[in-house]
């Protein structure tokens, strides 16, 4: 069964304090996913995985992606990626990023 690569949807936003990113990540368990903030690169990793054939089971179709994923983003100049914080709930993960004082 093939399966196609994948990369999770995202929206960027701002305000004055911060920037803001949402990923969906439907059926991702928290624990296999991973955000870094270095090198002037915000990065989002991990993956998702098929489910277990079950015995008796048939397919007829599968049209979700599985696998591994990785998003890269670069960092503004004015962002602090000393300052990051993620929250995940409900299959999409917001990514909070401050900005540096001017």
């Amino acid at each position: 069964m093939a399966v196609a690569e994948w990369a999770p949807l995202v929206d960027i936003s701002e305000d004055d304090k911060e920037y803001v990113i949402k990923a969906e990540l439907p059926e991702v368990k928290k624990e296999d996913v991973k955000v870094t903030a270095e090198e002037g690169t915000l990065t989002i990793s991990g993956e998702r995985r098929f489910e277990k054939e079950e015995k008796g089971r048939k397919y007829h179709r599968v049209e979700r992606s599985y696998g591994s994923f990785v998003r890269n983003f670069s960092l503004p100049d004015d962002a602090s990626p000393a300052k990051v914080t993620a929250v995940f709930k409900d299959g999409v993960l917001t990514v909070h990023l401050a900005k540096t004082e001017k």
